[in-house]
């Protein structure tokens, strides 16, 4: 399952993200989303949990708590729409 997860610090690493995830399961993916230009973290990524069950376990424990100073969002992530060009 890909999750979501927003309004992380912009001092988070990927490393850190992902030992939060991994107390609850499973992680096989961990990317913060950069800034192309600056490439400084844009504040949310993406977490892959093989584990369905592991992942909702994630995401009930991690949405609204404290990471890193911040109160993060944490959710199933939806499909991304088609981009249109």
């Amino acid at each position: 399952m890909d999750i979501f997860v927003a309004k992380l610090s912009f001092n988070t690493n990927e490393y850190f993200l992902q030992q939060a995830f991994e107390k609850y399961g499973e992680v096989n993916s961990v990317k913060i989303i950069m800034d192309k230009f600056t490439q400084k973290s844009k504040g949310f990524g993406f977490v892959g949990m093989p584990n369905e069950e592991e992942a909702l376990q994630a995401i009930e424990a991690l949405n609204e708590s404290e990471l890193d100073g911040r109160t993060i969002v944490v959710k199933k992530a939806e499909p991304r729409p088609p981009r249109r060009y």
